[in-house]
């Protein structure tokens, strides 16, 4: 569902906009751009005053932190360079931001994000970041069932693979919420907060 509204109350959550992951092969568009554009988001919830939340996926070096489990994806961080877990220089150094730090796909589970926001009055959450079919869609699902009112920035964000990408995009979200473009949103909260 194409996106009706914003609360007065949102805030732009952004999942995993840190070194090691905006270099990864994405498509529909690359992770340099969907920075670009999570800066434009930024910009303009830092100028309307609303809220903005920088999450960000760690472990231990050890990897003794790592989400456990029976998958293909090695859950230890292995040869990743130092600073990979930092969130990206374009988006860092906000002194109002929010960042919160997450060791599994999603930004609820284990971490303060609901705390933080129920705290600040935020009825609805804005996402974008990398990636669709994990990091965004699952922070969106959580969100959903926590009662907030979800947006999904659909051209902020990308995915290792197109399929999962559109699957997310058009079969997952709109059971969760709306979806918009940067400019939608960007002139949407203008409205809302004029």
């Amino acid at each position: 569902m194409t996106v009706t509204a914003l609360d007065s109350s949102s805030a732009l959550v952004i999942i995993d906009l840190q070194n090691a992951v905006i270099h990864a092969p994405t498509v529909p568009i690359t992770g340099p751009e969907v920075v670009a554009r999570a800066v434009e988001l930024a910009r303009a919830f830092h100028e309307h005053h609303a809220p903005v939340v920088l999450v960000r996926v760690t472990v231990r070096a050890d990897g003794s932190d790592a989400a456990p489990g029976r998958c293909g994806v090695p859950s230890r961080p292995g040869s990743l360079p130092d600073g990979w877990d930092v969130i990206v220089d374009d988006l860092a150094g906000h002194p109002d931001d929010i960042t919160v730090t997450k060791r599994t796909w999603g930004a609820f589970h284990g971490t303060d994000l609901d705390l933080q926001l129920r705290r600040r009055g935020v009825t609805q959450i804005v996402l974008a970041g990398l990636t669709t079919s994990i990091g965004v869609e699952s922070t969106a699902r959580a969100a959903y069932e926590h009662g907030y009112h979800v947006t999904l920035v659909t051209d902020a964000m990308a995915d290792l693979d197109v399929d999962a990408h559109r699957n997310s995009v058009e079969r997952i979200f709109p059971l969760l919420g709306e979806t918009g473009s940067t400019t939608e949103i960007v002139e949407m909260l203008a409205q809302t907060r004029n």
